[in-house]
């Protein structure tokens, strides 16, 4: 049996949106609609330039009448920072919320799930409740992810109470890599990615109904004018990974870029064109000697821009 494991994900912090206009604050500057975010429910959403492309990603829920936004732990200043840069008259405060842990839990899905209704919560994507201390969510993109937990530190035993088991950050890794997930920089490039090439799209860390937000005219374009050419995707590694950027080809055309890896898997953003020929053809994508065969995650749509393929 897939025991539930844990594991602690220590590139990922906590800040706090705080203020009487904290939710009306985010959602004129995030993806998603700010408004589903609260004490039972967690979203995942990004900050983009005024241009369009990624700055942050960020998953957030409520606790304690604050908005918590889990996000890259080397890069959370800097989120404070550009977020505190559109305060103005707002009755806000933006912080980074130290003392708290974050951590991974997956597995079968009938071992943490059956952790739910203790909780009052269901395998569904992000829903969330109060985990003892802290709060824990079941990963607001996709269920098969399992569940995210925020806790004091300190009070880390209260996974291995609830049943689960201790994992490594390699498992955790190469779980989510499989299902296509993206993580944070890891996988999307500051200033260059575009959310819809790297499934923000199926993965429900956009709202599509919402008002206006940073970034939000190349990101409606990109979708309303079938604009992506590029997907990020899982690859299987046959030989030494790939560094993060190293250049992918097929047929010595040029086809990607490797990203993240862990135990013989990765991530890469392949070109949807050569995606298809490497596909139709059963031929292998190439990272300098290194094979790699691409995969379409199942939540994934690909779809050729008009004229390709």
């Amino acid at each position: 049996m897939d025991r539930a494991r844990f594991v602690a994900l220590p590139h990922r912090a906590l800040l706090t949106v705080s203020g009487a206009d904290r939710a009306e604050f985010l959602q004129g500057l995030v993806s998603n609609d700010v408004t589903r975010a609260s004490a039972t429910s967690a979203i995942w959403s990004a900050f983009l330039t005024p241009q369009g492309r990624f700055l942050h990603e960020f998953f957030i829920a409520e606790k304690d009448g604050a908005l918590l936004l889990e996000a890259e732990g080397a890069r959370r200043v800097d989120l404070v920072r550009r977020l505190s840069l559109y305060r103005l008259r707002s009755k806000v405060t933006v912080a980074p919320l130290d003392g708290w842990t974050v951590h991974a839990v997956w597995g079968a899905a009938a071992d943490w799930a059956a952790t739910l209704p203790a909780l009052g919560m269901a395998a569904a994507p992000g829903m969330a409740a109060a985990f003892g201390q802290g709060l824990a969510f079941v990963d607001p993109r996709l269920a098969a992810a399992g569940l995210r937990v925020w806790l004091p530190k300190g009070a880390e035993g209260e996974l291995a109470a609830a049943g689960f088991t201790p994992g490594t950050m390699g498992e955790w890794d190469a779980h989510r890599i499989r299902l296509g997930l993206p993580d944070g920089s890891r996988d999307l490039v500051p200033e260059k990615a575009i959310l819809l090439e790297n499934g923000f799209d199926e993965l429900q860390g956009v709202d599509w109904k919402k008002g206006c937000y940073m970034g939000q005219e190349l990101t409606a374009r990109t979708k309303y004018r079938g604009l992506v050419r590029k997907r990020l995707m899982p690859v299987t590694i046959e030989g030494p990974a790939p560094d993060p950027g190293a250049p992918i080809t097929l047929d010595a055309d040029e086809a990607g870029e490797m990203r993240s890896s862990a135990e013989g898997v990765g991530l890469a953003l392949i070109r949807l064109e050569q995606f298809e020929k490497a596909t139709a053809g059963g031929l292998p994508l190439l990272a300098g000697a290194t094979r790699l065969h691409p995969a379409r995650p199942a939540w994934a749509v690909f779809t050729l821009p008009e004229g390709q393929g």
